[in-house]
């Protein structure tokens, strides 16, 4: 018996080295050949640019949390939203983890005829992703961040001031990159890898970041004023053709609100901020926004009058606001967003934002070209035909038109007289932009603006530490504490002076 055990143990062995000489090595044999086993700079592309331009939220509820923040809409549903209220939790710097995928897709882009156009995209895509960071936090990783293959797990963090330096040095590069690159593979926005279009939204969003730092304008070392005349003199910014930087949702990316019934959709209220203010303009994007409510239907006024249109505080007490919205008091979010998979694509970066950017600029005397008032109708031009793009159906008989756009600055559209007007004219139409798009930018602009001025009420207000007021940041990530204390405590100690983090201190952007 053992000899036989041993004969069989015998031809298995030779059987296995017949099968290693006859194939270079044991992945051969392992290796599915329908499958791919080499990524590319193309494949890299897709991911980078969907991980930094997806709303990057699990579900509707999260996805509505940010509008919250930003005083768009109250929620009813379930339990209160906690950003509804002003409570902040702790950030995240999970985006930071697509650095790595960032260096492979110029890794693998080098020497071939796309590498400049990927290089370009490498230096907006990090520019887009730590600004959003930066202005979250404050001091964040930067110079350091994602070094883990290269056995970097406590990265230091670098000031805010030189982040911010950093980033727009990064979008200076990716501007002469994107001028020498041809058509690139792998560009899931409406661009499609036109690197003449991705210059120009890589310009129109350093304006943004210049902008938003409006309050270090003295700051000789950064530049502002410079650098942002030097961008527009440059002439390669965003026209009217070129279209907006983001993501069209389709069958397969459906909207985020898309099909939520009665969880969310319905359960969601306009606030009295947005809703009182598109009423005073006249402006018909809130029958696109908004559900008339439907104490108003009943009592006699039509769906197309702009009075048929309530919306609530929305700092008022979650228990009082759910049981008004029960009598139907107030308008809900318009029902697009539940019965439309593609209810209105994601749009980050447009033509209607810069302009308004620039007539800002203007009134600031940051650029010495057109006026205020032609920019400011420009962008805001630009927004209502972007509106008209969404089915007239969900606009309650008061759609969009040429002809309404044509005569929209009349009453108090009209662009103002004084320099202050004009100014809450600018950033009011700025914070219209961003309703259901990108509401975090909103919050930053509040911060730097104080306008439109955010509903507080000491009574419902769950920033304990200060109930007269709306925080000012995030805090840090839970996982900074376990795994880069000492790295998190220079960076406290170096910004506050102390180790307390805490959502009502003001960063280095907002002093």
């Amino acid at each position: 018996m053992k000899q036989i055990n041993r004969n069989i143990k015998n031809i298995g062995f030779f059987l296995l080295l017949g099968l290693f000489a006859g194939c270079s090595n044991f992945d051969e044999i392992n290796t599915n050949p329908d499958t791919i086993t080499q990524s590319s700079a193309s494949m890299q592309c897709t991911g980078v640019i969907l991980s930094n331009l997806q709303a990057g939220v699990r579900d509707a509820k999260a996805y509505l949390s940010t509008n919250a923040l930003s005083k768009y809409i109250g929620y009813v549903n379930e339990t209160q939203m906690a950003e509804q209220y002003n409570q902040f939790s702790n950030g995240d710097f999970y985006n930071m983890t697509i650095v790595p995928n960032i260096d492979k897709m110029v890794e693998y882009a080098t020497g071939t005829p796309m590498e400049n156009s990927y290089r370009g995209l490498a230096k907006f895509l990090r520019a887009f992703m730590f600004y959003r960071l930066t202005m979250e936090m404050g001091d964040i990783p930067y110079s350091e961040a994602s070094q883990g293959l290269s056995n970097n797990f406590t990265p230091k963090y670098d000031a805010q001031k030189d982040v911010l330096i950093g980033i727009l040095d990064e979008l200076k590069e990716a501007d002469t990159y994107f001028a020498n690159g041809k058509t690139f593979s792998g560009d899931p926005t409406p661009y499609n890898g036109d690197p003449a279009k991705w210059r120009k939204a890589n310009n129109a969003f350093a304006l943004r970041v210049l902008m938003s730092l409006s309050n270090k304008e003295s700051d000789a070392s950064l530049n502002i004023k410079g650098r942002f005349a030097d961008i527009v003199s440059g002439g390669f910014l965003l026209d009217a053709s070129t279209g907006f930087l983001g993501l069209n949702y389709n069958s397969v990316q459906k909207h985020p609100l898309y099909s939520t019934n009665n969880l969310f959709t319905s359960r969601t209220l306009i606030s009295s901020l947005l809703v009182d203010e598109l009423k005073l303009l006249k402006d018909r994007r809130l029958f696109y926004f908004a559900e008339p409510a439907k104490q108003q239907l009943n009592a006699g006024k039509p769906q197309t009058d702009f009075n048929a249109y309530v919306g609530p505080d929305v700092s008022r007490d979650y228990t009082t606001l759910t049981t008004e919205f029960l009598t139907g008091m107030y308008s809900a979010l318009n029902l697009r967003y539940l019965n439309n998979q593609t209810s209105e694509p994601r749009m980050l970066v447009t033509y209607a934002e810069q302009e308004l950017i620039l007539a800002e600029a203007r009134i600031l005397n940051w650029i010495t070209t057109g006026t205020a008032e032609n920019y400011y109708q420009e962008g805001v031009k630009s927004a209502l035909k972007a509106q008209m793009n969404t089915s007239a159906t969900y606009a309650h008989g008061m759609a969009i038109d040429q002809a309404y756009i044509d005569n929209y600055f009349t009453g108090e559209a009209a662009f103002k007289t004084s320099t202050d007007e004009q100014l809450k004219q600018i950033w009011f139409q700025r914070y219209i932009l961003n309703f259901m798009q990108d509401p975090e930018v909103a919050y930053f602009e509040y911060r730097r603006t104080h306008y439109p001025e955010f509903p507080i009420n000491p009574s419902t207000n769950l920033n304990l530490n200060n109930p007269n007021a709306i925080p000012v940041r995030w805090l840090y990530p839970t996982s900074e504490t376990n795994y880069n204390r000492a790295n998190l405590i220079e960076a406290l100690m170096n910004q506050y002076g102390d180790q307390n983090d805490d959502v009502n201190r003001l960063m280095w952007a907002l002093k």
